[in-house]
């Protein structure tokens, strides 16, 4: 598969490229509402800004409008449920419906019954991986093995996961830290930013979505100074994705950052496992 359609500036249409601070105001209540929806968690007020910015784009631009619609269809979805981490059988089995829903659904409504080709998930690019590409991800290694110890153990956030304690837990773990990962990539980049980008310059629509991505990861587990590197991570992986084309490199990015943090969660609870992080304050 080749690049993204939405990755490209010569695919906005001349109409959407245009700038007007309607449509970045828009854009931006809708984007905005996932901070009232995952982080202060007053359902009521997201739905109000997500109202009122569908409005605005529905009198501004009609063409933003339909993708906003989409965006904010999924974050309601989102919002029916407790995004904090839950292990069980039943808790495990609603992020699987819910979140496959906030992804399916847009999916399906532009593609299907728009007819667009927008929402793209380009894995096969028949590229060579570049210099730069295993250069970054050495670095995501060795960033991610010296900062996240510190944070997740330093700060005690890592009891925002539920414990871990047997053999079960730590395969449900890798599985649910995994599985979120990769639903990560799926809606934030692929299809918010996506769509995003089809309306604004590249840097605009990669700030609005990193609101959402880390408003989302908040409510997950990442609080506390959590955003110092939940935010330069969102905005990163729109950059990365903008310069690769790749779902597959963006994936694996995050895929590696997820196994460190998957390490670090186990040892935090079980100090004998895992016992390999030289920063962990213990």
């Amino acid at each position: 598969m080749g690049a993204a359609a939405t990755t490209d500036d010569s695919n906005r249409s001349p109409v959407t490229a245009r700038g007007g601070a309607g449509r970045q105001v828009a854009a931006t209540l809708v984007m905005v509402s996932a901070i009232a929806l995952f982080v202060v968690q007053e359902p009521w007020s997201g739905y109000g800004l997500i109202v009122a910015g569908l409005v605005l784009a529905a009198v501004v631009d009609r063409a933003l409008l339909k993708h906003l619609a989409l965006i904010a269809a999924s974050l309601v979805i989102i919002s029916t449920m407790s995004l904090e981490a839950d292990l069980s059988d039943a808790g495990m089995a609603r992020f699987t419906v819910v979140l496959s829903a906030a992804v399916l659904l847009p999916f399906a409504i532009s593609r299907l019954w728009w007819r667009e080709d927008i929402i793209r998930f380009p894995m096969l690019t028949g590229k060579r991986w570049s210099g730069f590409e295993y250069g970054y991800l050495a670095l995501v290694v060795v960033a991610g093995y010296l900062l996240l110890p510190w944070y997740f153990i330093g700060t005690g956030a890592y009891q925002n996961w539920p414990e871990i304690s047997g053999t079960n837990e730590i395969i449900r773990l890798f599985v649910g830290v995994n599985a979120v990962g990769l639903w990560d990539e799926l809606f934030f980049i692929c299809t918010v930013f996506a769509l995003l980008r089809r309306h604004f310059p590249f840097w605009q629509a990669n700030v609005l979505q990193t609101i959402v991505f880390v408003s989302f990861l908040w409510e997950l587990g990442y609080r506390g100074i959590g955003p110092l590197l939940t935010i330069p991570f969102a905005l990163l992986q729109g950059y990365i994705f903008q310069r690769t084309r790749s779902f597959t490199y963006v994936l694996v990015v995050h895929l590696t950052f997820d196994l460190i943090i998957f390490g670090i969660l186990v040892h935090a609870y079980n100090p004998h496992l895992a016992d390999v992080f030289l920063t962990s304050p213990r």
